[in-house]
């Protein structure tokens, strides 16, 4: 149960990967009372767990925002689905469940900026922190903690081709892409246990249910942060109807993602004057860089019909093709339905002059025009890659004082000249995989975007007609100490005390891969630096309970 007055130690808002995590890092001490504030509700929609139901919790109310981008001039003016995770578990319950960390060179870049604390050999152990490798603790892995990795329980020989001819053309096959350099081609690790969804709810909520001085609650939207000379004091939201105010005697910590952490500020008058004072809001404290510096990766999907193989695309569209699945499932959880919407990975660089890989590739054996709409009916896979460092940047926004209105995203995909020229090499380097020995048998013919399509300026047209977000939104809440900055290497807000944030929105750069790990690290981080700062005061005897409305 909630306090009977509402007022806490820690006040975490958002029950995504990060405030899971920091919930059950911070209620381990009993003398802390914590709560936890989601506005979705609880993780019990059956099509969470099995992994290809991410197909049904995407674009679906129940466990999506449902937010869509701006029309893009880069997109060829399209608007995209943004799906963002309203539910416990964040995006963890709707995600791709790939276990990335990103190049070790992402994280000495942050600490180069001005970020001490976070080169990647001060992250290496927050990320073997939490999790629980399938081979154990090793000197790359942790096996002890909670979020669990695995390998993937199915395969298709489609792949397998994939990954043979990626090999001639000088990609070196690799079985973990975890070390710190992510070069080469292989199959992602996921979180998943035993071919069931592995969120962050499962991790790190569930084993601590019954600890007395940890409230979650369900169904609360938060509205924005209350100040009282300075310090966050407290959050106010929608609880059961009412509005409510949620006192903080330490910490407020702000995990609402890279769209609503942003959004949170500016309704409580923490951003850029202009936005706040054209919307009423009226600046408590300015912070011209929130909601800025939006970066996402933005996946060209390329689509090759096959000959002689076969593709999710047949067995999906027969009856007797899914009776199987399901069958399978139930047998021994693998099957197509335990799979990942991705199994097959490749990081590369675009051009020799790349430091390092700067593409990565998802390899599906499946296609579809749409995502959320049917498979296609011929055999074929899809290739999708993207440019795992893109220079454009955007914006998130609130459109007025009201939490419930949907906020403005404005990506502002393939702005930048260099995003083009990689999103040209990228879909040259494609048809050079395809081409390889190792997939002739199967007669690969370029479905999307066409094999007609050779000059530069026509792949660049082509990247701005075929791609679409892979859902790694990250930087609205930039990490340093210049003008245009947030929070400090701490993840403290600039000039606010007792408020924190600690999601992807720090990220000064987006990572060279999957954003929901790092974000547990982020989340990991801010537990280390917390435990570090504060003396533990206060007591509770309430007993855990998740409130819905």
């Amino acid at each position: 149960m909630p306090s009977a007055d509402h007022s806490y130690d820690y006040v975490i808002v958002g029950a995504g990967p990060a405030g899971c995590l920091l919930a059950n890092r911070l209620s381990a001490d009993p003398s802390c009372r914590v709560a936890l504030l989601e506005a979705g509700g609880r993780d019990n929609y059956p099509w969470i767990h099995i992994p290809v139901g991410y197909l049904y919790c995407i674009g679906n109310p129940r466990t999506d925002w449902c937010f869509k981008t701006e029309a893009q001039p880069g997109l060829n003016g399209r608007s995209l689905g943004y799906p963002r995770g309203k539910v416990l578990g964040g995006c963890s319950s709707i995600n791709g469940m790939i276990y990335m960390r990103g190049q070790a060179e992402d994280y000495d870049r942050w600490a180069d900026e001005g970020n001490p604390g976070w080169a990647w050999n001060d992250v290496l152990p927050l990320f073997k922190a939490s999790e629980r490798h399938f081979a154990g603790t090793s000197e790359a892995h942790g096996g002890d903690g909670e979020w669990r990795v695995e390998q993937q329980r199915y395969s298709w020989p489609i792949l397998d081709a994939f990954r043979e001819a990626a090999a001639q053309q000088g990609i070196a096959s690799v079985d973990d892409f975890n070390g710190g350099d992510n070069q080469g081609c292989g199959y992602f690790q996921v979180n998943q246990k035993a071919g069931v969804r592995w969120n962050a709810s499962k991790a790190f909520l569930r084993p601590i249910a019954n600890r007395p001085n940890l409230s979650v609650l369900t169904g609360v939207e938060v509205d924005r942060v209350l100040l009282q000379d300075g310090r966050a004091t407290a959050v106010r939201g929608r609880w059961q109807g009412q509005w409510q105010d949620f006192n903080a005697r330490r910490e407020v910590l702000l995990c609402a993602g890279a769209v609503g952490s942003p959004g949170i500020l500016q309704r409580s008058g923490i951003g850029p004057r202009p936005l706040l004072e054209r919307l009423g809001i009226g600046v408590r404290h300015e912070l011209p860089g929130v909601g800025g510096n939006l970066q996402d990766h933005l996946q060209l999907r390329l689509i090759y019909q096959v000959s002689n193989v076969r593709t999710l695309n047949q067995v999906a569209n027969s009856l007797i093709g899914k009776m199987g699945m399901g069958l399978r499932y139930l047998y021994d959880r693998s099957g197509p339905l335990a799979m990942a919407p991705s199994q097959l990975g490749a990081f590369v660089r675009s051009a020799p002059e790349q430091p390092s890989a700067n593409l990565q590739y998802h390899v599906q054996p499946l296609s579809l025009d749409r995502f959320g709409e049917p498979l296609h009916r011929f055999a074929a896979f899809t290739a999708s890659v993207c440019n795992l460092r893109p220079l454009s940047r955007g914006r998130v926004d609130i459109r007025s004082a009201e939490p419930a209105e949907a906020p403005l995203i404005d990506p502002n995909y393939l702005s930048a000249p260099e995003d083009l020229q990689v999103a040209a090499q990228a879909i040259r380097l494609t048809r050079a995989i395809v081409q390889s020995p190792a997939l002739a048998p199967f007669s690969p013919r370029e479905y999307l975007p066409g094999p007609s399509l050779q000059s530069e300026e026509e792949l660049q047209a082509a990247a701005g007609q075929i791609g679409t977000t892979i859902f790694h939104p990250v930087g609205t809440c930039r990490m340093g100490n210049g003008p245009l900055d947030v929070v400090d290497a701490q993840l403290r807000v600039h000039g606010i005390a007792g408020l924190r944030i600690a999601d992807a929105s720090i990220m000064p750069n987006i990572v060279s891969g999957n954003t929901c790990s790092p974000t547990l690290m982020i989340a990991e981080k801010a537990a280390q630096l917390i435990r570090q700062g504060q003396p533990a005061v206060g007591n509770s005897s309430d007993r855990t309970k998740i409130a819905t409305p």
